[in-house]
Order: C-alpha cells, then sequence, then structure tokens
C-alpha cells in the first residue's frame, strides 16, 4: 500500500468477537501498522468484573485517559507516512460508560470524553464485527483470561446489544459490519480473503453503514446534515429510525403503510395537475418537450416534496419490517434479479411504463 493509500480503519465490535485477530491480519494484508488496545495495565479492571457497582467510575475514567493517551499521541504520528489498523476505536469509550455509569458520575465522564475526543483523529472506516452472545460466551471461555472469567452472559448480552444500538446511529465514519458467527478466521484462510476483500472494497468504494437491524434506538438522531458526504440509501433508512424513535411517532405497521398509500396519491394527483399543465402548454408552443419542461418547472417545488414525503414513508416502512432496502434494492437489479429478467419486458405494462 503506497504512501497515496495511507488509511486509518478500527475494528469494533463486543468483547470476545475477534478484534485483536482481525487487525492483525489486516496489518499484515495492508502493509499497515498495528495499534492495540492496552487494557491488562487497568489496575481496578479485575475488581470492577468482580463488583462493577464500585469500580465502575475508577475503571471507566482509567480506560479513557489510557486510551486517549494512546490514541493522541500514535494515531496522527503513524498515519502522517503510513497506513494504521487499531483493535478498537476511542469513541467506544463511552459506549462501555453508558452501559457502567449513571447520574453525576456519568455527566462528568461525558463531559471529559467530550473534551478529550474533538483531538482525536476518525477512521478512514470501522470494522463492526458480530457475534451472538452464545458465540462470544464460548470465545470468551476459550482464551480463558483471569478477568473475563467472571463475566456473565447477561453482562456480555447486553454489551452487544449496546454495540448494535451504537452503530445504527453511528455516522462518523463510514462502517463496515460483518458478522463473524460462522466466520473463523483464524483456521480458515478462504473466510481470511472475504474479510480482506470487504475491507479492501469498503475502503475503495466509501462504503457507508451496516445492514439495518432489528431494533429501534432510543436516542435522538444525529443531524441530518452532519452525516457524511457519501450518503447511501442504509445511511437515511437508519437516520429516520433513530428520528422516529427519539419523536416517538407511531410505528404501527398499518398506520405506516396507509401514510405511504396517502402519500403516492398527493404525488399522483400533482402528477395530473403537471401533466394537465403540460398538454395546455403543448397547444400553446406547439413543441411536447419545450412544454414538459416549462411545466416540469412551474410544478417541481411541489414534486420535490411529495417525492421526499413518499421516501420518508417508505423508509419507515421499511424500518417497521427490518428491510434493508438497499439490499433488496441492489438483489433485484443483480444479475438474476426480477428486475433483469428480459421476459418482463415482454409484457405490455412493462412497455406502456417505459413509454411515460
Amino acid at each position: 500500500m503506497t504512501d497515496h493509500h495511507r488509511h486509518y480503519v478500527a475494528i469494533e465490535g463486543a468483547i470476545g468477537v475477534g478484534k485483536t485477530t482481525l487487525a492483525r491480519i489486516l496489518r499484515e494484508s495492508l502493509g499497515a501498522e498495528l495499534l492495540m488496545e492496552v487494557f491488562e495495565e487497568n489496575p481496578f479492571l479485575s475488581d470492577f468484573y468482580s463488583d462493577p457497582k464500585r469500580y465502575a467510575f475508577q475503571t471507566q475514567i482509567f480506560f479513557l485517559l489510557s486510551r486517549y493517551r494512546q490514541q493522541h499521541g500514535i494515531v496522527p504520528a503513524t498515519i502522517a507516512h503510513k497506513s494504521l489498523v487499531s483493535d478498537y476505536m476511542f469513541d467506544k469509550d463511552r459506549l462501555f460508560a453508558q452501559l457502567t455509569l449513571s447520574g453525576h458520575e456519568l455527566s462528568m465522564y461525558e463531559r471529559v470524553q467530550t473534551i478529550l475526543g474533538e483531538r482525536i483523529p476518525t477512521p478512514d472506516l470501522v470494522v463492526f464485527l458480530r457475534a451472538s452472545t452464545d458465540n462470544l460466551m464460548q470465545r470468551i471461555s476459550f482464551r480463558d483470561r483471569p478477568y473475563e472469567r467472571s463475566m456473565s452472559s447477561e453482562y456480555i448480552d447486553r454489551l452487544r446489544l449496546a454495540y448494535e444500538h451504537f452503530f445504527a446511529q453511528y455516522t462518523a465514519a463510514p462502517v463496515l459490519t460483518i458478522d463473524t458467527n460462522d466466520l473463523d478466521i483464524v483456521q480458515d484462510a478462504n473466510a481470511r480473503d472475504q474479510v480482506v476483500t470487504r475491507v479492501r472494497e469498503a475502503l475503495r468504494t466509501g462504503l457507508f453503514q451496516s445492514p439495518l437491524l432489528d431494533m429501534e434506538p432510543s436516542e435522538p438522531a444525529a443531524p441530518l446534515l452532519d452525516l457524511p458526504s457519501k450518503r447511501r440509501l442504509g445511511d437515511l433508512q437508519r437516520w429516520q429510525l433513530a428520528d422516529d424513535a427519539h419523536r416517538e411517532l407511531p410505528s404501527d405497521l398499518n398506520y405506516r403503510y396507509v401514510s405511504l398509500v396517502q402519500g403516492i396519491g398527493e404525488l399522483g394527483s400533482h402528477l395530473m395537475e403537471l401533466w394537465k399543465a403540460q398538454e395546455k402548454l403543448a397547444e400553446t408552443v406547439g413543441n411536447l418537450l419545450e412544454a414538459r419542461e416549462r411545466a416540469l418547472q412551474e410544478h417541481m417545488p411541489i414534486l420535490e416534496a411529495e417525492l421526499a414525503a413518499c421516501l420518508v414513508h417508505l423508509l419507515r416502512l421499511a424500518n417497521g419490517m427490518a428491510v434493508d432496502l438497499e439490499s433488496s434494492y441492489l438483489a433485484r437489479l443483480g444479475p438474476d434479479g426480477p428486475l433483469q429478467d428480459t421476459s418482463l419486458r415482454k409484457d405490455p405494462r412493462w412497455a406502456s411504463a417505459s413509454s411515460r
């Protein structure tokens, strides 16, 4: 990887998901430096796992300052001349704090974390590794770290869900989500190659955000204008999910379907007005193309608004059914998708629709 293609990649996911293993693989594949989280040196960690309530604040503040010291010094210096792969991202510290802290302790922590976080570079790509709670517990048991032996499946499940929630709304950097339940990147060379290929492709294309989750967030969505410029349909769907949950809008599927139908009806009414205006102008200007352009120019503001409204209703309906619209759309356009079936084009309805 040449200097022209320097990248900063961070690996994230719940405890035991395989972050460090993948980071080491990517270091070799991308010719990058490796930044690994130093957690063994936290003097409060073993006490925290045995008595979380008592030692949560000390543990979290130590981690915050340790991660800041490491990332603030190493990340900028490294990416100035070489790619970097890290087995954690600075932003995840807040995730753990929200699980373990509350009240004044959480408020104090968040003030400090916000100030420090402004000085940490954002990754070019975050690779989010997912796994079931059972798989995470098996992997934690297999590696048998002394301070992890007292971890309960309830805690790991809460952590797993917190990660899912976090990345459902995360917009600071592109995210590539990889389900590791059926992947053995340690023993299976094909699995390793598959993951490395996906990471390279994500770095090349600017892939943004993971498949839609079957859960609803409870925190406000980040301002839409703060999303990166390379937005994809999944980004908008995820933002809509977070915004609707924050505003506590109805999530009933019937309500969302009726809203979509009503929105399409409104759009249809305005299109009828457009076509009437087009026909009337055609009689005057004598040119159908010019009449269409002039009618469109006149009706464009309301048509744009109605189309956007229909998209909002469609996103809400898809969210209610946990359907990843982008993946479904690409599947329909693929070589074996129904929209590539040339036999459909022989249908008179296709010809009629295409001529409009």
